[in-house]
């Protein structure tokens, strides 16, 4: 395994170890539905219980992501979003919160033209912590994978149930700040996660590494955030994080008067359910 980049992500995730606790991850798309909107959800997020933020770069081909987040990505292109802007944002927003770690998710097209190298500099500057790039493998490591972490940025990657043991090794490999395990087959908002199967996958994962693995992908409740939890190191919850954006647009596409509190009122509730599950299975 590759040096580990000591990052707000090691850090967080070292604090929720310590408290016995697992955390809770969110995802929402950069300009989505609307700049404004987007950085007043993504300046309440860490105070309705997010411990962890994902942020996704808009791209016109987003071929890992469902319906909800396709639709994201285009309504934020349409606003003028872009891999720049996106930054933009992370660092007005580390004016404001300098603990919360911050990952950027998105397509490898976007940073190879900005440039790797100008890529990793402005997002080093700009507050990102981690990064996850959906369509680069291992076997592309080269690209961006070492040269984020010699950036001292974490390169998280991920694995899902069709992940081998045989081909284990080599997605964890250069792994860092944690591992993300895909928890059904198929794109993103489609089905719901089987908490016994996760569990016998994140027990095959950890077996091989030391680092955290969050779970996302199925999770759109407070109840099924709470069962992942309980078997993970951390919850993921991005589609229905959008769907809440999508249910308060108007019918020319425009967010409505109660989007920010209706986003971050699910948000609480999620975080409810992943904060309550370790300490509910302690006190059992």
């Amino acid at each position: 395994m590759s040096k580990q980049p000591e990052t707000r992500i090691t850090r967080r995730f070292r604090k929720l170890q310590e408290e016995g606790r697992p955390g809770f991850i969110t995802f929402t798309t950069a300009g989505d539905p609307d700049l404004e909107t987007s950085v007043k959800i993504l300046d309440g997020l860490a105070e309705a219980g997010a411990d962890l933020i994902e942020i996704g770069v808009p791209f016109s081909d987003p071929m890992a992501d469902g319906p909800a987040i396709q639709a994201s990505s285009l309504r934020a292109i349409k606003g003028g979003m872009s891999l720049r802007k996106t930054l933009a944002i992370v660092a007005d927003y580390r004016k404001k919160d300098d603990e919360t770690p911050i990952v950027l998710m998105g397509y490898y097209n976007p940073i190879y033209i900005y440039g790797v190298d100008a890529f990793l500099a402005d997002a080093k500057k700009a507050g990102v912590d981690g990064l996850i790039v959906v369509d680069l493998p291992p076997e592309e490591e080269g690209e961006l994978c070492l040269p984020a972490l010699d950036a001292g940025i974490n390169f998280i990657y991920l694995t899902a149930p069709t992940t081998t043991d045989a081909r284990l090794p080599r997605v964890l490999e250069h792994a860092s700040g944690f591992v993300y395990f895909v928890s059904i087959t198929g794109i993103t908002g489609t089905r719901s996660a089987v908490t016994a199967d996760v569990a016998g996958h994140v027990g095959r994962i950890r077996a091989k590494t030391d680092l955290p693995v969050a779970v996302g992908f199925g999770i759109r409740t407070p109840e099924q955030a709470a069962e992942i939890a309980s078997v993970a190191d951390a919850a993921v919850v991005g589609s229905a994080l959008v769907d809440q954006i999508t249910a308060n647009l108007d019918d020319n596409g425009k967010p409505g008067p109660g989007t920010v509190d209706a986003v971050l009122g699910l948000v609480r509730s999620l975080a409810e359910g992943v904060h309550g599950a370790r300490k509910t299975e302690k006190a059992s």
